[in-house]
């Protein structure tokens, strides 16, 4: 069992803080974080495209480059913060495709994207689900073509059942989940019984704990915030053993976004914790 880190853990670094946090006194480039996840010992990394600088050809050559140098397995995560929109959104189902081409150029056999987010979680859901099928099956045939797996993630938007209608809709080998550790508890839908549903379809994961923030509104999305793995609610031993029985082959890969206050803004201490915890799971599960 593998074990990564995805860029966004660190997204106060690279620019993108949220109301209720501080901005750090230091930034942070996609060469610090490979460096970074490298010095840490982890097998792979998901690198969110927001926090990629340049998508020219000679760029994302040189990053191929210094993950492969590292030995790192890699996915190249589209979509942050609400990708297709529900399914209204064409240009992004154009930037989306386009994007193909950047995770071939940087060796990803695996592209996380997002159809929705949890800004738009109280719409209706069976219009959104059927514009996304519409789309993601277009979108199946492209990665086809390029060798490139999509992985959707469950974005504090739809539950376990309607992600497993959603890949049934679209139908094809190319098309699978992103599966987020936390966003389904996000959502009151327990992860395990998720995962008991959805194992064979994961391409990718992001692997969340999560705590409960009394500073936080219950109706704020982060009232559930991220903590160090093996720290909160969530099994994530319990998903990791599902998932090799699946015979999944990719990463575990450890994301933070709103760090519980317990923590701090430490975000990389939470990483670091989580990574030894996940080398631990690793260790446990086998596979």
């Amino acid at each position: 069992m593998k074990i990564g880190i995805d860029s966004y853990c660190y997204h106060r670094f690279f620019g993108e803080v949220y109301d209720q946090q501080k901005k750090p006194s230091r930034q942070m480039t996609l060469e610090d974080f490979i460096r970074r996840a490298h010095s840490l010992g982890v097998d792979g990394v998901s690198l969110e495209s927001c926090f990629i600088p340049s998508f020219d050809a000679a760029y994302l050559s040189q990053v191929k480059a210094m993950l492969d140098q590292y030995g790192l397995d890699r996915v190249f995560a589209w979509g942050h913060p609400d990708g297709l929109e529900g399914g209204r959104n064409e240009r992004a189902f154009d930037e989306m495709v386009k994007s193909l081409e950047y995770a071939k150029a940087i060796g990803a056999t695996v592209m996380r994207v997002v159809g929705a987010s949890h800004a738009l979680r109280k719409e209706p859901h069976g219009p959104m689900l059927e514009k996304l099928a519409k789309m993601f099956r277009a979108a199946a045939k492209a990665a086809e073509a390029a060798g490139v797996k999509l992985a959707d993630e469950n974005h504090i938007d739809f539950t376990s059942d309607e992600m497993l209608s959603l890949i049934k809709d679209v139908d094809s080998p190319y098309f699978g989940i992103n599966f987020d550790t936390g966003n389904f508890m996000r959502l009151l839908d327990d992860p395990v019984k998720g995962m008991q549903k959805l194992a064979r379809h994961v391409y990718s994961t992001h692997i969340k704990d999560l705590k409960i923030n009394r500073q936080a509104a219950v109706d704020d999305w982060y009232f559930f915030s991220t903590a160090p793995v093996g720290d909160g609610l969530v099994d994530n031993r319990r998903l990791a053993e599902l998932l090799r029985d699946a015979g999944y082959r990719g990463f575990l890969a450890v994301e933070l976004d709103f760090l519980h206050p317990d923590y701090g803004d430490d975000e990389d201490r939470a990483v670091v914790r989580s990574v030894k915890e996940l080398k631990r799971i690793a260790r446990a599960v086998g596979g």
